[in-house]
This record gives C-alpha cells, structure tokens and sequence, in this order.
C-alpha cells in the first residue's frame, strides 16, 4: 500500500548562480553607458596618451633640435621649388623716371622665393613715391613680380620760394621742374599755401575764357585768395568766395566796356557789390593833363 504521508523533495545538490550583477559590475556599466565617459576612453586617453609620449621624446633637447632642423629642411625644399620662384619684375604704367626710381626702391634679389616677398610692404614702398597715385602687386604665372602704377598727372607748374615744382590736381609735388619752358601747356601758380587749392585754381583758369591767352598765372594772396595776372600788369583781385562768380563778371565788363583794353592796372573784385577799378600811373597823369586843360590852367 503506498503511504498516505507526502514526503519533501529532497534538496538539489547545487544551488542557481544569481543572475544579477554585482554593484560594482552594475556602476561600470551604467558609465559604459554614459557617452561623456564614451567619448573620454575614444579620444581622451589616445590624446593623453599621444602627449605624454610626445613630450617625454621631447624633452631631450638633441631631439628638438633634430625635430626643427627636419621641419626647417622640408618647408626649405619646397619654397624653392621652380613653381614657386620669382625671377624678374615687371612694371607697366609708369614712366622711365619712375621706372627706374621703383627699381632702385626696391632691391629685390632675384630669384626670389615667393614666400619671402612681402607684397604689402612693397605696395607701400610703391605708393610713398611723390609721382605715384596708386599701385597694384601681384606675383603672376611664370615667376613674374607684376607692379601695376598709376601716375599722377601734372596738373600746374607752382612757383614756390624753393623754385618751380610739378604739382597734380590734389596738390601733390611731383617733382621739380627745371625751367618754365619745358612745361608750356601747365598753367603757373604762386605764393604761400597756392599747392593745397590747385582744384580751385584749375576752376578760375578754365573760367578765363577770351582772357586765356593773356593770361600768366594766379598768384595765392594772403593764403587766402587769388590775384589773376594777366600781361601788361594787369591783376584782377577775386575775393575769397566764389572766385569763378567774380571772374566772369569782369569777363562781361571787358566785353561790354573793353575795360582791360584800357590802361587799368587792376580790377579789385573782392567787394563784389563795389568793383574797383585802379589805373596805371601813366593813364592817371595823362588824367591830370586832360583836366588842367578842360581847366584853362
């Protein structure tokens, strides 16, 4: 007969392994998890790594020196290779004068590596020549130093107290000008402060008109104003404003009335409300006499 009373199973010899992690397994994964921490063992450690064997190799000073002399040969070896020298200079634009004075300015060594051409510098050795309006450098195909000038222009001849001077629209000095008939075409400017008003100048001598061919030159008067000298001693005063304005009034007077056909010896236009006209000496004795006639005396 079986037995009536349920037995306990007996016990298994081996106990399950537990599967969860240990607290220390469970921290590492969790931080395995963590992509700051990721990134860290990715480039971090390489980095760390990479340095501090950088610099222990380093720190022997026969190796740097060997480390900057290989670096100073390679960059050496490929400045000078042929597509990168420069063998000539080119100027285009400019005068044999200035030629000559941007050469003598510049004493390049040809050939040259490009790398050791300075363009800045040179554009501004270029541009401080008093007959140069602006400049362009460029290295071009072929080793060629390519230097582009724009000159300026005389504008006027100005009589200083140092002599004749070549002077441009902005009152530059170009130059010095040997005699006054090795520049016939440019207009004569004179007196102290005349250099920094040459466009105004330039202004009153295109308004002269009928009056051009008399005409001698303008003289700056007390820094201020202009005399216009004409032949036979003749001066027209401008006033200070509106110098053309006045000009051509004696301009129309002078067409109406032949007034600088007489013998006048200055037409003072600086009250423009009341011209003025002054005779020469020689009309105003000639006066006297026609009076002393009219007189009886």
């Amino acid at each position: 007969m079986q037995s009536l009373i349920r037995r306990k199973p007996e016990a298994t010899a081996t106990a399950r392994p537990d599967p969860a992690p240990s607290r220390l397994r469970y921290r590492m994964q969790r931080l395995m998890l963590t992509p700051e921490f990721r990134l860290f063992l990715r480039l971090g450690v390489p980095m760390a790594l990479t340095f501090a064997i950088a610099s222990l190799w380093l720190s022997d000073e026969a190796r740097r020196d060997q480390l900057s002399m290989a670096i100073a040969d390679i960059r050496t070896e490929i400045e000078t290779r042929p597509e990168f020298m420069v063998n000539v200079m080119a100027v285009d634009g400019a005068s044999a004068g200035v030629d000559e004075d941007i050469r003598e300015i510049l004493p390049l060594d040809f050939p040259v590596s490009s790398f050791d051409l300075e363009l800045a510098s040179i554009l501004a050795t270029v541009r401080e020549l008093p007959a140069v309006k602006d400049a362009a450098v460029r290295i071009r195909n072929g080793g060629v130093l390519q230097i582009d000038v724009t000159e300026r222009v005389p504008a006027a001849l100005w009589r200083s107290r140092d002599g004749l001077e070549l002077v441009d629209e902005t009152g530059a000095v170009l130059g010095v000008a040997t005699a006054r008939a090795d520049h016939p075409e440019l207009p004569v400017i004179a007196g102290d402060g005349a250099a920094e008003h040459v466009a105004e100048a330039l202004r009153v001598i295109r308004a002269t008109g009928p009056l051009a061919p008399r005409l001698r030159g303008l003289v700056r008067m007390g820094e201020r104003r202009w005399d216009v000298v004409l032949d036979r001693d003749q001066r027209i005063l401008l006033p200070e404003d509106k110098p053309v304005q006045a000009l051509e009034r004696v301009i129309a007077l002078d067409h109406a009335q032949e007034l600088l056909e007489r013998d006048v010896a200055a037409v003072d236009m600086r009250l423009t409300g009341r011209p003025t006209v002054r005779m020469k000496p020689s009309a105003i004795e000639q006066w006297r006499k026609v009076q002393k006639v009219s007189l009886g005396e």
